[in-house]
């Protein structure tokens, strides 16, 4: 057990911690594997258990108000503040994320509250707050926001915290409850996460239920997608599982569904752009996070009049990155990769593109280390062009989640876009160029719901929406705008007269009213 979590394994059903005991599941540090973080055997009946908890407090919760429930969340805010360090440790061990990447992310977690409670001009509540309109002399409209229910929120590793939080802050907020499910690799995190929201809602005398949490792998989490009784899953993952979820609940179109799936995001290099900045930016985002973010770059298309000075400069950096242990004293820019499949299957990728015609200009390898981790060195593939088809040495509607990144030369501003949008995935799309109108018509063009001029791919602004289309997910963005899909508005028109007009063809008299 991690020293910064306050108990061993456990599920938090109902306000109530239940003991996991058992080995099944086993989160482990991906640059040490013998090293266990996190182990125990989930309970399927825990899954029943915890949602009826979410339901029996959802009623009382919402009645609580905003402003106390706000609060709630201003004191988790002040929890996650001062384990600011707990946390970014955690992640560090258990994802192998280098320590200024885990900084960054436990830092996120009290930033979501600040942006999501917001009431400035621009800010997440403004949207979600209750308004009246006169419609008549003795008429006022009103609508107000009502919350969903209860939200299973299903949270990837590669973020275990930051995505997870992004979620359920505004889920709370709106008076929603929430089970949340952790991935089974970054299960210590999902805990300790919880374990600040316990803290933050027992110190309020909160209803016992209003967050659970429970610990598994795919039987849990089909157990909870499939649930009667939910009102909502918020899913961060891959496409594959985006889509399960939608098919089993097929027969729910009441149900809220967000999904933020994955991405083959592409830049584009113009002949005009900052060179330095591109081949920084590119390779950053290419990179960032061993590979492992949504938003990382998968595809350059670069114009051919550019192309013998940006190409070689990006194998240059990517040669050059530093690799090593997250804990290192000395500057590292990349961690391992999460487990030993994921770098087998970045291994495999490479391959197959290799075999299909790609040229590998600078070859991901496994890298030797004293506790036999996953580290990986990063890849640069060149291919001949980006297709709509997923077959060949493209792989345009192949995302493969790590770090490697597929560079092909394009023409003209026409064919760069073109190939940029040869792929059924739209998260996230960057262009570098000086040229104004060139810019603007990307920015236009571009399929994806984040799109960057000058700047990569990877990494996005929590006061700005977070979601993308197609592959990518189901235009229920995230960021600043989870309070939207958090609450559903309610019309009603409010009527203080007593002169109800009388329509045509009707006829009332006064004896007839008793």
């Amino acid at each position: 057990m991690r020293s910064a979590l306050q108990r061993g394994p456990a599920d938090l059903i109902g306000g109530r911690w239940v003991e996991l005991p058992g080995d099944r599941i086993k989160s482990v540090n991906p640059a040490r594997p013998a090293e266990i973080i996190w182990q125990a055997s989930s309970r399927l009946e825990h899954v029943d258990q915890a949602v009826q908890a979410a339901r029996d407090a959802q009623a009382p919760w919402a009645r609580w108000g905003r402003e106390r429930r706000f609060a709630v969340l201003r004191r988790y805010a002040e929890i996650c503040r001062a384990r600011q360090a707990d946390m970014a440790s955690l992640i560090a061990d258990e994802t192998g994320k280098v320590m200024w990447d885990a900084t960054g992310e436990a830092a996120a977690l009290a930033a979501k509250v600040d942006i999501t409670l917001d009431t400035t001009e621009h800010g997440a509540l403004r949207r979600v707050t209750d308004f009246e309109i006169p419609l008549a002399d003795s008429r006022v409209g009103r609508t107000w926001f009502r919350p969903h229910g209860v939200m299973v929120v299903i949270a990837p590793y590669n973020f275990p915290a930051h995505l997870a939080n992004g979620h359920i802050v505004p889920a709370l907020a709106m008076g929603n409850t929430v089970v949340l499910k952790p991935s089974n690799k970054s299960a210590a995190v999902g805990q300790l996460m919880a374990e600040f929201h316990d803290q933050a809602l027992t110190e309020a005398g909160a209803p016992p239920g209003v967050l659970n949490l429970v610990q598994g792998t795919t039987d849990v989490a089909k157990a909870l997608m499939n649930h009667t009784q939910i009102d909502g899953i918020l899913f961060t993952g891959s496409w594959p599982v985006g889509r399960r979820i939608l098919e089993a609940n097929l027969d729910y179109p009441g149900r809220i569904i967000a999904l933020e799936l994955g991405g083959n995001n592409p830049a584009l290099v113009l002949p005009d752009c900052d060179l330095r900045q591109a081949v920084i930016e590119c390779a950053r985002s290419a990179f960032v996070t061993t590979g492992q973010r949504c938003t990382c770059t998968r595809r350059i298309v670069v114009h051919r009049d550019i192309a013998d000075r940006f190409i070689p400069a990006l194998c240059k950096v990517a040669s050059n990155l530093i690799v090593g242990d997250p804990r290192a004293q000395h500057p590292v820019f990349m961690g391992p990769i999460i487990s030993d499949e994921a770098r087998r299957d970045v291994l495999e990728a490479q391959r197959a593109f290799a075999a299909a015609g790609a040229e590998v200009l600078v070859e991901s390898t496994p890298l030797d280390s004293p506790g036999n981790g996953y580290f990986l060195s990063p890849g640069v593939i060149r291919v001949d062009r980006f297709t709509p088809e997923s077959e060949g040495p493209a792989g345009c509607d192949c995302e493969v989640f790590g770090p490697l990144v597929r560079v092909s030369v394009a023409d003209s501003l026409d064919d760069a876009i073109t190939q940029a949008n040869a792929t059924q995935f739209g998260l996230a799309a960057s262009i570098f160029t000086r040229d104004r109108a060139a810019a603007d018509r990307f920015l236009d063009e571009a399929k994806a719901g984040c799109v960057n001029l000058n700047t990569g791919t990877a990494g996005a602004s929590s006061k700005l929406p977070f979601g993308g289309l197609g592959h990518s997910g189901n235009h229920r963005p995230a960021g600043s705008f989870s309070l939207d899909y958090c609450a559903y508005p309610v019309a009603g028109m409010l009527e203080s007269g007593d002169a109800a007009p009388l329509p045509a063809g009707m006829r009332v008299e006064d004896g007839w009213i008793r």
